[in-house]
C-alpha cells in the first residue's frame, strides 16, 4: 500500500504524536509499504529523506495547558491538492483529523479512504483553537472519515463526544529495540545514590511542581537520593530553580532536552521512574519506555496512566496533585529493593505487549478492513457503537 501519515503538528519539534507517526512510518516501511509523512515543519526534517513532505509553517498556539505548534495558514489548498494528486495514496491516515489547519484541509480534499487517529482526552480536540469555526469544520468533514482509531479507552470516550460512532482502540507502542535494558547508564549518576527520573515537557499539567515538593520530603528520609529531570521548558525552569535554592535542596538535576537516541540511557540510570501528571494524558508513552527497561513506576492515578500501569503490579498509582502521597510512595519503594525488582520485571512483560511491531500490524490490518468494507458496513458499525 501507499500510505500517507498526516500530522497537524510541527514535525521538527519533539512530541508524542510525532514519535507515534515516526514509529508507524518506520515499521510500515519495513513491512514493504510505501509511506509519506505530511506535516508542517519550522525547519528542515532530514530523518525521512524524500519520504517527508512539508506543508505549511507552524506557529505556537496555547491550548489545553500545552502549546500546539500548528499551521494556521488558509493558503494550503493548492499544495495539498497537488500532493494528493501526485502521490495517489491508497489510504490517508490523519492524526487528530479535525485539528486546524493541515489535517482538516487534507481530509477535505482527499478522495481516498481516510482514517483518523484520536490522541487527546481533554479539552476540545483542536476545535477550541477556532471555536465555533472548529465545530463547523467538524460538521462538514465528519462524513469523509472512513475509519476511527483511538489510542486508549479514555481517548475514545472523549473523542466520541464530538465524533460519534465506532472506534478501533489501538494503543501507542514502544520500540523495544531502542528502549533496551542493554544500553549503558549515565556514568556520572552511578555513584550509589538512588535516582528518581522524570521525563516530560516542563508544563504545569505534567505535574513536576508536585514532584519537586514531594522530593523535599523524600530527601529528608532518603538523603542518598537524586531527582533527575529530563525535558524542555525554560520559563517554568526558573521557578523550580528558585524553589530548590530557597529550600536548600541538593541533588536536583535539570538536564533539559535529551535527544531520542540518548533517552534510553537516562531510563537505564533510574531506580524509579515518576510521572505525576495532573490529567489530560490519554496514554502513558513515557511509562512504557521506562517499563521496557525494567523500571518500577510511580505515577498519578489518572485514566490514561491507569490504562497502562496496574497499581501494585508494575508500579504504584497515587492521587494526582498530592505531593504528600507522592512522597510516601517514593519513600516506600526506595526502601524496598525486592519490590522494585519485581515491579520492574512485570513492567518489562507488560511493555512487550505494546511493541511497535504488534501495533503497526494492527493498524495495517485495520487499513485493509476499512478499504474492503462497504459504506453500509461502516454505517452499521457506527450505529451499533451509538446504541451501546
Amino acid at each position: 500500500m501507499k500510505i500517507a501519515l498526516v500530522s497537524p503538528y510541527d514535525f521538527a519539534y519533539p512530541g508524542g504524536v510525532a514519535n507515534h507517526i515516526a514509529a508507524l512510518e518506520r515499521h510500515f516501511t519495513r513491512m514493504g509499504h510505501e509511506v509519506r509523512v505530511i506535516a508542517p515543519a519550522s525547519k528542515a526534517v532530514t530523518a525521512f529523506g524524500d519520504r517527508f513532505i512539508p506543508i505549511g509553517k507552524s506557529r505556537p498556539i496555547p491550548t489545553s495547558g500545552s502549546i500546539a505548534r500548528i499551521t494556521i495558514s488558509l493558503r494550503l489548498a493548492s499544495t495539498i491538492k497537488a500532493v494528493l494528486s501526485r502521490e495517489n495514496f491508497d489510504i490517508v491516515h490523519l492524526h487528530e483529523p479535525f485539528m486546524p489547519m493541515l489535517c482538516s484541509a487534507v481530509l477535505r480534499f482527499s478522495n481516498k479512504p481516510n482514517i483518523g487517529t484520536f490522541h487527546a482526552c481533554d479539552g476540545k480536540p483542536g476545535y477550541n483553537l477556532g471555536w465555533p469555526i472548529g465545530a463547523m469544520i467538524l460538521k462538514r468533514r465528519l462524513r469523509k472519515l472512513d475509519g476511527k482509531i483511538a489510542v486508549s479507552k479514555p481517548a475514545r470516550d472523549f473523542a466520541s463526544q464530538y465524533v460519534p460512532g465506532y472506534y478501533n482502540v489501538i494503543p501507542n507502542g514502544v520500540d523495544l529495540e531502542h528502549f533496551s535494558p542493554d544500553v549503558a547508564p549515565i556514568k556520572e549518576f552511578c555513584d550509589g545514590k538512588q535516582n528518581i527520573l522524570f521525563v516530560g515537557r516542563l508544563e504545569r499539567r505534567k505535574g513536576l511542581n508536585y514532584l519537586i515538593k514531594a522530593y523535599r520530603q523524600v530527601k529528608l528520609e532518603m538523603p542518598d537520593s537524586r531527582l533527575i529531570v529530563v525535558g524542555p521548558g525554560s520559563r517554568p525552569l526558573k521557578k523550580y530553580q528558585r524553589w530548590i535554592k530557597r529550600w536548600g535542596l541538593d541533588d536536583v538535576v535539570f538536564i533539559g532536552y535529551v535527544a531520542y537516541d540518548e533517552l534510553p540511557r537516562y531510563y537505564k540510570t533510574a531506580d524509579i521512574f515518576c510521572s505525576p501528571a495532573t490529567g489530560r494524558e490519554s496514554f502513558g508513552i513515557v511509562l512504557l519506555e521506562a517499563m521496557a527497561l525494567g523500571k518500577p513506576i510511580i505515577a498519578s492515578n489518572i485514566e490514561g496512566y491507569a490504562s497502562v500501569v496496574t497499581h501494585g503490579a508494575e508500579g504504584l498509582l497515587v492521587p494526582p496533585k498530592n505531593s504528600r502521597a507522592l512522597a510516601q510512595a517514593l519513600v516506600s519503594l526506595m526502601k524496598d529493593e525486592k519490590l522494585r525488582q519485581q515491579m520492574g520485571a512485570k513492567g518489562r512483560v507488560k511493555a512487550g505487549e505494546y511493541s511497535w511491531e504488534r501495533i503497526a500490524q494492527r493498524v495495517c490490518d485495520y487499513y485493509i478492513r476499512v478499504i474492503g468494507e462497504s459504506p453500509q458496513k461502516k454505517l452499521s458499525r457506527d450505529l451499533e457503537a451509538l446504541s451501546v
